[in-house]
This record gives structure tokens, sequence and C-alpha cells, in this order.
């Protein structure tokens, strides 16, 4: 079954960035405008660094063919059947998780990080859905700890509190210590009652990471 027959959502836009003497741009061209005529991408725009530079240093470019499809910035050659999973799951959390799953584990994690700045609400989900997971491996749980540090700096995580109290109720005590870890980063006074509760916390680590987060909320009055 083709993905046009479960797209989700309106079929995404896409934008690719080619230039002279390179060697996979006009295949990328040619796969993204037969996808187009499928109805799977609702517009193409192909922009030629050689007449538009600007844009090679507006995005900080380190080479073509670069295509930005829906919300998703995809580096080099991508075949077929990889742009149609790709256009699958820009209508997905599931999809947007694994886009960031995918940059984290390829060492991308400062272009991640200005994508999260640029839209938080457009990523958050993905980054909960990830942040639940036991399987991703520890350069990704590294990244999306960076991630939500940074969020956490901007003050963008006080409106985490609900999905991370509903993940320190989990099975996993890995999950309900990183829990307790990122509710003492809210600073919130609403932060106070999840991590509380995992103070009496069956595993010692949860109930040694929770003591620390509790020490950064605010003391009840």
């Amino acid at each position: 079954m083709h993905a046009s027959s479960r797209h989700p959502t309106p079929p995404p836009t896409a934008e690719l960035l080619v230039a002279p003497g390179c060697p996979h741009c006009a295949h990328m061209e040619r796969l993204l405008t037969a996808l187009q005529r499928e109805g799977l991408i609702a517009r193409l725009e192909v922009v030629d660094l050689a007449r538009h530079p600007e844009r090679a240093e507006a995005l900080g470019l380190r080479g073509v063919p670069w295509l930005r499809l829906g919300p998703f910035e995809l580096e080099g050659l991508h075949g077929p059947d990889a742009l149609r999973r790709w256009i699958e799951r820009t209508g997905t959390v599931e999809g947007h998780a694994e886009y960031v799953r995918s940059e984290l584990a390829g060492g991308r994690l400062s272009l991640m990080e200005r994508r999260v700045l640029q839209a938080p609400g457009r990523w958050t989900p993905a980054l909960l859905h990830l942040l639940a997971r036991e399987d991703l491996d520890l350069k990704v749980r590294l990244g999306l700890d960076a991630l939500l540090e940074m969020l956490a700096r901007e003050g963008l995580l006080e409106g985490w509190i609900e999905a991370l109290a509903e993940l320190a109720r989990g099975e996993g005590p890995a999950r309900r210590a990183d829990a307790a870890h990122y509710l003492g980063l809210t600073g919130s006074p609403a932060a106070v009652g999840p991590v509380e509760a995992l103070l009496e916390d069956p595993d010692p680590q949860v109930r040694d990471i929770a003591r620390e987060a509790r020490a950064n909320l605010p003391t009840a009055h």
C-alpha cells in the first residue's frame, strides 16, 4: 500500500536546494517531481544556489542536495522509498519523533536545538514520545536530555508538567527518574506534588533523584 492511501494530513510542501556540479541533485528533483505528480507533495520549489547563494548562507548548508520536506530538513541523496517514509512521517507524532531520533543519532544536536527553539509547540509531542521510550541508545538519550535542558533554560518546560507527572506514574524506574529530574527543572509549584509522590518510590535511584528535584522546587508555605 502506498503512502498516498493512508497519509493522515494534507501532503507537505517541499523545497529542494541544488547547485551546479551536484551529482545527485537532478535525480532528487526527478524523484520529488514524481511524488508531486502522485499527490504526495503539495508543492515543490527547486532553488539553484548559484542564483540564490543567500539561501545557503542563511541555512549554513554544508552540501547539496538539501531538502525541506514539511517540518523536516534532509541532507544528501534519499531514494524513493525513504522519501515516501518521510512524507508519511510528516503527519504523525511518531514520525516527528523518528526524525528527532535520527537527527540525534547522526550527531546533529545543534540543528535540532535550532528547530525546537523556533517551533517548540511542533516538537514537544515528539520529545515526550521519545522520553517515554525504553529502547533509545545512549547517544540519542543524551541528545534528548540536552534538548530538554535547553527548554528548561528557556522557561519552556512548565507546560510539560501534566505529561511528566503521567510519566512519573509509569512502570519503568528509569523513566520515573527522568520524570523527577525534568519536573525539578520546571521550577514550578505545580511540580511539587508529582515530585513528592516519587520520594516514596520503591526504587532507591528514583527516590534520590526526586530528592534532588524537590530541592529545586518552591518550598510549601
